[in-house]
């Protein structure tokens, strides 16, 4: 067999064997709802599941554990942070809020299981359309698959660069990116782990180019991370966005944008690091509660990524105060 023949064998399983698998159950309990790419109509959702993102504590130079301890004192009881492959001074001296692969993903579990905090996701996001892609990306997130089936997480997060690859046809570096995914599902079916492509650079925040990175391959191990922010500083319609690849949704980053940011940036920019903005302050609050009210009636029940600076706590504390009364206005019971 060769090794191409052998990378396309991802494809092997079909949806419904998927979610008719005990994994497959277990990951539709946990993630968005799985039957619907197997052709079957979801309930109506009754929960949704508030987590955030560790990045709101860059600025802070917070810890991981510290960001443990943030959300066991506020009740949230879901993270995602970003993975390090590799040693970094900042980190190792406790002044980064994201975890390294060097770090036993058993060990840490046990650790989170203390606080009442388990992951969500881990953002293994290293643009898989340039250059270095297929040669630093691919390993990055094939070792972080590896890593979170270990530390009990069911997604790791992956995207595009943020401009197009320098002396490529847009046709070459999604051929590119194809392959480099197909190596990747390998991996990820392996292991049971969900594959998200997130909307955060010059593909996947075009609608067309996101609808054939989904096309890559059939398996249903690779779906998207839905992010408001996103596909709205890069001048989509983030309602339309999600409408358009609801079924593919697994996970969710919640994200506002300010006035003054989308002023003079919207349609230039792919995406936002940390939005500055708390979450209802912005111009993309209405654009939120949209979405919210479409994943309520599409039946998800995953995890709703908070994503914005969070200025030490108060910030992120107010945005998480404003998505509990979303959900709450919305019939959204926050599941812990």
């Amino acid at each position: 067999m060769s090794a191409d023949a052998d990378i396309r064998g991802v494809g092997r399983l079909t949806r419904r064997g998927f979610v008719e698998s005990a994994a497959g159950l277990a990951a539709a309990a946990q993630l968005a709802p799985l039957a619907a790419r197997a052709g079957e109509e979801p309930a109506a959702a009754r929960s949704m599941r508030i987590g955030f993102h560790t990045d709101a504590f860059n600025s802070s130079y917070w810890s991981f554990a510290k960001c443990l301890e943030w959300a066991k004192r506020n009740d949230v009881h879901y993270i995602e942070c970003g993975l390090i492959d590799g040693v970094s001074w900042i980190h190792g001296l406790g002044y980064q809020p994201h975890v390294a692969l060097y770090e036993d993903p058993v060990l840490l579990r046990r650790t989170m299981d203390s606080y009442g905090v388990r992951f969500s996701q881990v953002d293994a996001a290293f643009p898989l359309s340039g250059e270095d892609g297929p040669v630093r990306g691919v390993p990055y997130v094939m070792k972080s698959i590896a890593w979170a089936a270990q530390a009990g997480c069911p997604c790791v997060d992956t995207t595009d660069g943020l401009h197009a690859p320098e002396g490529l046809e847009d046709k070459d570096a999604m051929a590119m990116m194809k392959r480099s995914y197909l190596q990747i599902l390998r991996v990820a079916e392996a292991h049971k782990i969900i594959v998200n492509i997130e909307p955060h650079g010059y593909f996947t925040t075009k609608p067309e180019m996101m609808a054939q990175m989904q096309a890559f391959s059939d398996s249903p191990w690779l779906r998207m991370n839905m992010d408001t922010g996103n596909t709205y500083i890069a001048g989509q319609d983030p309602v339309k966005f999600l409408n358009r690849f609801l079924p593919h949704v697994s996970h969710v980053h919640v994200k506002d944008v300010s006035e003054s940011l989308a002023k003079v940036m919207r349609g230039g920019m792919t995406g936002i690091a940390v939005s500055h903005c708390a979450l209802g302050d912005g111009v993309n609050a209405d654009n939120i509660v949209q979405c919210l009210g479409v994943l309520r009636d599409a039946g998800y029940s995953g995890v709703l990524s908070m994503e914005c600076e969070g200025a030490g706590g108060p910030m992120i504390e107010k945005s998480l105060a404003w998505v509990r009364a979303t959900l709450k206005t919305l019939g959204i019971a926050e599941e812990k």
